[in-house]
Parts: structure tokens; C-alpha cells; sequence
């Protein structure tokens, strides 16, 4: 599932970079906006998982501990 719309307008934004990171980007043909926006992807990315694995401990936990305590079907050995 993708992190975000990418097919959503861009928007404009203000940000401020250090200008020497800024210089040192161009002069290496870095796409600044681009650049932006694929990090920030993986930021949100891991923000929103760490987010879902904090709202969900309790169930992992709960699966986890039934895991260990029952047997599964992957654990069945079958005979045909």
C-alpha cells in the first residue's frame, strides 16, 4: 500500500537548508524537491509503521502469547 497520493498536485513549500549542504547538493546535480520527497516518504513510512505496531502491541502480544501456548496448524504434523 503506498505511503502517500502520488498522484496528488504538488504544493509549495517553504523550508530552509543549510546553504553549504544546499551548494554542495546542486553542484552534485541533486534534486532538491525530489530528494525531499522520497525521504520524507521513508520517514512517514516508518513513523506510521512504528505508529501501528504501538496501537496494535496488545493484540501482537495477545496472538504471540497464544502462539506459545496453543498449537497452530502449522505446527500439525499431517499423515496421508
Amino acid at each position: 500500500m503506498p505511503v502517500y497520493d502520488k498522484s496528488a498536485p504538488k504544493r509549495a513549500v517553504n523550508v530552509s537548508v543549510n546553504a553549504d549542504l544546499a551548494a554542495k547538493a546542486k553542484a552534485l546535480g541533486l534534486n532538491l524537491s525530489e530528494t525531499l520527497e522520497t525521504r520524507l516518504a521513508e520517514l512517514v513510512a516508518a513513523a506510521e509503521r512504528q505508529q501501528w505496531l504501538a496501537e496494535n502491541a496488545a493484540a501482537i502480544e495477545a496472538y504471540n502469547k497464544r502462539v506459545e501456548e496453543e498449537t497452530i496448524i502449522s505446527d500439525v504434523e499431517l499423515h496421508f
